[in-house]
């Protein structure tokens, strides 16, 4: 076991990353979702001739532009600190988490750079048809960039496709189709990239009604508002479903996360989905007989429904995890967390044993540790939790921001289709109320977004690698002051980019498209 822990260390290290990833994701999904609004409208343009979509087009293109340079800094920024501030993570698992960041930048960002110059310098420069499938294949290259790197996060939350070497201490790739396309991963891509489609979504209907309040640009924006709804809403709906296959995976693959999501305590057979909670402070450990919901609506039923697809199946609680003892779906009985650790440590003590012996040279004992080790492997991150309770993630974070985002799709779904139907029944350009509507919902996608990421990573603590390595053990050797100072510094640099990006964004919306003939 991991002895004299940081903590301090940890938790900067931790909020270091989290700051640079949750500015970074201000950016991406933007990138993603207005990329593909303003190909499609391209696309219209080249199918039609009509220069109206052209020059509708170049205007959500250039704020495209402006968010995309801010979004790759802050980027390569994050990337980095896999190596500065979790080092130990690298080495542990660098040969595989290393393969689809490398593919990211071969392949996907080398794709993005090649096309992007001829998107936004080559209009009446090169055929339409090539234009076009230049801005189309920046896209994809901006989608493919977003696809490795949720491959490499997938993996985390569910590693697959490995062997652990021993002479070396690392994980290696095994099988590198299993890492690309565990069903974790699919999902947690199309998941994601939809939530990017519906801020894009959003960004330009927001826009667009500021458009129609100050009656400028009426039918650039009254356009531009249809095609966001289509947009928005196929992509809201898509969005439903994948979260329905996100929620079935994580009850799969890490039933705690899912008991925090439910503010789950205790198991049950036919459990309930909560639909509006209020937790109760006074809540402390799992055991602590105190009720852990002040009020509570829910659905009955719907938890195991999505869980497991059976109405009446048993859902485990955090005191079930916890204690173990309950039957599993392929028949044995769930360990407790006592047990998990012991087996940790037997694997951990197996392996330094085994790297003894083959120092020694003898063979024999060598390979009775390895056999030792390899049957208790599984349970090898539990070797390093200082206590049970360690396994339990912040119950109300998690809980708060998955009731938070599923509210929100719900709320994207209504504004959408409430969008559509005033449009073809032409009262949009009236309704003020729905002008407002559209602009303040923009930051709203933000906000479902980034609840997402913190549900789907604080939900898994306390593991960098989900039972295999924990947060504090995958740590650099650092000195806390300098994670202190490097985290300031780009809290101040970021907000800086933020601060500029919305500034440059808010001179170009107020000079509008090129022309003002619409």
């Amino acid at each position: 076991m991991i002895e004299n822990i940081d903590t301090s260390l940890v938790d900067w290290s931790r909020a270091q990353f989290a700051l640079t990833a949750m500015y970074h994701w201000i950016f991406v999904p933007l990138t993603l979702g207005l990329g593909v609004i303003q190909a499609i409208m391209e696309t219209i343009y080249y199918r039609t001739g009509d220069t109206f979509w052209k020059d509708t087009a170049r205007f959500w293109m250039r704020l495209f532009g402006i968010n995309f340079a801010i979004g790759v800094a802050t980027g390569i920024i994050l990337e980095f600190e896999f190596g500065t501030n979790w080092s130990n993570y690298s080495w542990f698992v660098g040969d595989i988490f290393g393969a689809p960041l490398a593919i990211e930048g071969i392949v996907a960002f080398f794709m993005e750079a090649t096309f992007i110059a001829v998107m936004f310098f080559g209009w009446d420069k090169v055929s339409k048809r090539f234009h076009l499938a230049s801005t189309w294949l920046t896209i994809v290259g901006a989608t493919l960039s977003a696809l490795w790197i949720l491959i490499a996060n997938a993996w985390m939350q569910f590693p697959d496709g490995m062997r652990f070497n021993p002479d070396t201490v690392r994980n290696e790739m095994a099988d590198f189709w299993a890492v690309a396309l565990s069903p974790v991963a699919i999902n947690k891509f199309c998941h994601t990239v939809l939530s990017g489609w519906i801020v894009g979504a959003l960004f330009v209907a927001g826009v667009s009604g500021w458009y129609l309040l100050k009656k400028r640009e009426e039918r650039f924006a009254l356009a531009s508002i249809r095609i966001a709804a289509i947009f928005g809403l196929a992509a809201s709906v898509l969005s439903a479903w994948t979260g329905d296959g996100s929620a079935y995976q994580v009850a799969q693959r890490q039933p705690m996360k899912l008991a925090a999501m439910e503010g789950l305590y205790e198991g049950e057979h036919g459990a309930g989905l909560i639909a509006i909670g209020l937790l109760n402070p006074e809540k402390g450990t799992y055991n602590d007989g105190v009720e852990p919901f002040l009020f509570e609506m829910k659905i009955p039923k719907a938890l195991s429904l999505l869980a497991t697809r059976e109405s009446d199946a048993f859902v485990p609680g955090i005191a079930d995890l916890i204690e173990g003892g309950y039957p599993l779906a392929d028949g044995s009985t769930a360990l407790s967390a006592e047990e998990k650790m012991a087996k940790g440590r037997i694997a951990i003590q197996a392996l330094a044993d085994y790297r003894q012996a083959k120092e020694a040279n003898d063979d024999a004992s060598a390979q009775r540790h390895l056999a030792q080790l390899e049957n208790h492997f599984p349970y090898f991150g539990y070797g390093y939790l200082p206590d049970a309770e360690a396994l339990i993630p912040p119950v109300g974070l998690t809980f708060y921001t998955f009731h938070l985002m599923v509210a929100l799709g719900g709320y994207f779904i209504l504004l959408f289709a409430v969008v559509l139907l005033m449009s073809y029944r032409d009262r949009l350009r009236t309704a003020k109320w729905m002008h407002y509507a559209l602009l303040w919902s923009i930051p709203l996608g933000y906000i479902a977004g980034q609840a997402g990421w913190i549900v789907a990573e604080v939900g898994r603590q306390p593991w960098a690698i989900q039972d295999i390595l924990p947060t504090h053990a995958a740590v650099s050797a650092l000195n806390t002051s300098s994670v202190q100072i490097t985290f300031f510094l780009f809290l101040i640099l970021f907000t800086i980019l933020l601060i500029a990006e919305i500034g440059i964004m808010l001179k170009a919306i107020r000079k509008g498209p090129e022309t003002n003939k619409y």
